[in-house]
């Protein structure tokens, strides 16, 4: 029971990747064959979940959406751990004018959310999955920073360090043989947190036609047609993606519950 956050996320976050494998090689159907004579069937046999207005599957659209879920989630996550880390390190590191320009960079970055910067990439290179993947990314950059920035600080304060340095150990060599393993666990739980709001935030522009192209399956794009076509006539079709975002989103969560718990040591109990 002390890891039930960590194996609940598990599970969750393991059935999301394993249907998006699936889904790689083998859906119910055709996730995009648009049927007008198979439009808005109820749940049953041989569409467990019905079919929207187009006569789509609901289930094989979910499945192939969670595609479009974990790439949106990696490549977000990856982009804002690979330029907010080093940042963050070199901020808490040396400190000085660096880390005040570091940090204000971090400032002003945050005046810009995934929402607002999606919005501006759209409307100068046009609404797709790449742009609001980079809109994601780049909107969470400045969380990386801060909580990179921070846990540097505190490891920059311990006596094995600062020995470190009065011994003329350069900055390169610190940061990997001292900083970095004690911060990277941090950095693995923050990851699994933002993957999880990089879904939700894929979600919501995919609700707002920022995100996807039109034939692309995607959760939020599938909530907005059930809801905005089929919301009193068929609430099931808004059930179906709605139940999937808040699962991704839950899982992650767990996940990087779990993972603190686990990892940092003021947080395990007393064997």
């Amino acid at each position: 029971m002390r890891r039930f956050s960590l194996w609940a996320g598990a599970v969750l976050v393991g059935g999301l990747v394993l249907t998006a494998l699936v889904s790689l090689v083998w859906t119910p159907f055709d996730p995009n064959d648009v049927n007008p004579s198979t439009r808005m069937l109820p749940p049953g046999w041989p569409h467990l979940m019905g079919t929207d207005v187009m006569g789509i599957d609901v289930l094989s659209r979910l499945m192939a959406g969670a595609q479009i879920c974990l790439l949106v989630g990696v490549v977000a996550v990856s982009i804002a751990a690979v330029i907010g880390v080093p940042l963050g390190m070199l901020a808490g590191m040396r400190g000085g004018w660096v880390g005040r320009l570091v940090m204000r960079i971090t400032d002003v970055l945050y005046a810009f959310p995934a929402l607002l910067l999606a919005i501006l990439l759209a409307a100068a290179v046009g609404g797709s999955t790449l742009t609001g993947m980079v809109a994601i990314g780049v909107a969470t950059i400045p969380v990386f920073t801060r909580i990179t920035r921070a846990a540097c600080l505190q490891v920059m304060s311990q006596d094995y360090v600062l020995a470190a340095r009065g011994c003329g150990t350069t900055w390169p060599t610190i940061a990997r043989r001292h900083v970095w393993p004690n911060i990277a666990p941090l950095v693995g739980v923050q990851a699994s947190v933002s993957f999880g709001m990089a879904i939700l935030a894929e979600a919501a522009l995919s609700y707002l036609g920022l995100a996807t192209a039109i034939t692309t399956p995607s959760w939020g794009r599938m909530l907005y047609e059930a809801q905005s076509k089929q919301l009193f006539s068929h609430p099931e079709q808004v059930i179906w993606p709605g139940l999937a975002i808040a699962l991704a989103v839950l899982g992650f969560n767990l996940l990087g519950d779990g993972l603190r718990e686990l990892l940092d040591p003021r947080l395990r109990e007393v064997q």
